[in-house]
């Protein structure tokens, strides 16, 4: 009877605690899951939590600094090299804009000395003129107003150029052919030298025809200033580049100087002496023009003894332009 017994009860308890025996089970899953879960993701975000406190904390002025990069979890290595790349890139547009800020300083203070001294010219002239009318003659007075006047609009001018230089639109660019527009510029120029050109065919280039003509403008303006007797001209097609060099038999430009001469209002005392009414840009809008066309401006020592300057720039090759 007690083993009858004892299997009834048996039997009535077994459907009772199954469901309860799962139900605990289930929980010591869940809970354990939890705790696997929370143990696992604070592992997983405390670098996470690092990066962003270390990111939080840099400013503008700090950018290089970058954040701490963890070694065992991939996707936040990840994620740190790609912050740190990206402060990298915002670093260096940083310095950029910085030194572009410096060179606008520059040169508003260049323009500004540039400029005082034609003005102040002109303020001593005219205010002599207004205390004693009857002591400069009439004529006299207005020449040299005049050439003050004269100095202030080229200034204004190179400067207008100057700024213009990277601004073009697209319609003015197009392919012409160097060795035309140099013997074009050369025809219509009077200078005191002879000009001796030299060229060959295919120099073919993309560029804004009226910039280039500047530029040829002011290296030929150079060298008739500095040449004794003769100038030279050579344009030459190379299979990557067109390459013009403008010589003269002068005496040439020492080699310290020979990159301080494309820096805006620098001067050298022979150029001085020669033009004192230069604005001393001629050179740096070159310099600029050849850069804004992917090209070179350098100097160097002519076979003739002067200077040489030597423009390059890229070459358009006939299947580029579609003839054969």
């Amino acid at each position: 009877m007690v083993v009858e017994t004892g299997q009834s009860l048996l039997g009535l308890a077994w459907p009772v605690s199954l469901p309860l025996l799962v139900s605990l089970e289930t929980a010591e899953l869940i809970a354990l899951n939890a705790w696997v879960t929370w143990k696992v993701s604070g592992r997983l975000l405390r670098p996470l939590e690092t990066v962003g406190a270390e990111l939080s904390r840099i400013d503008f002025g700090h950018l290089a600094v970058g954040v701490s990069v963890p070694r065992r979890a991939q996707e936040i290595t990840r994620l740190s090299l790609t912050i740190n790349q990206a402060l990298g890139r915002m670093h260096k547009a940083k310095e950029e804009l910085e030194e572009l800020a410096r060179r606008q300083r520059q040169f508003a203070s260049d323009v500004a000395h540039e400029l005082r001294t034609p003005i102040t010219g002109l303020r001593v002239q005219l205010e002599a003129a207004q205390q004693d009318p009857g002591g400069l003659p009439l004529p006299e007075l207005l020449d040299t107003t005049l050439a003050q006047v004269d100095r202030l609009q080229a200034i204004t001018e190179d400067i207008l150029c100057l700024a213009r230089v990277r601004t073009c639109p697209p319609a003015e660019w197009r392919q012409l052919d160097l060795a035309a527009l140099v013997k074009a510029e050369i025809a219509q120029r009077t200078d005191r030298h002879p000009v001796r050109l030299r060229v060959t065919h295919g120099a073919t280039v993309t560029a804004v025809p009226s910039q280039i003509s500047r530029l040829l403008a002011n290296l030929l303006n150079n060298a008739q200033r500095h040449s004794r007797r003769v100038v030279c001209v050579e344009v030459q097609a190379e299979p990557t580049a067109v390459e013009v060099a403008v010589s003269d038999d002068g005496p040439g430009i020492a080699e310290a100087d020979r990159e301080r001469v494309f820096q805006r209002f620098t001067r050298l005392d022979d150029a001085r002496r020669l033009d004192r009414h230069g604005t001393g840009l001629g050179l740096a809008i070159a310099r600029d023009i050849a850069l804004a066309h992917q090209g070179t401006l350098s100097v160097e020592e002519s076979t003739v003894g002067g200077a040489r300057f030597v423009l390059r720039l890229p070459r358009v090759r006939p299947t580029e332009t579609g003839s054969s």
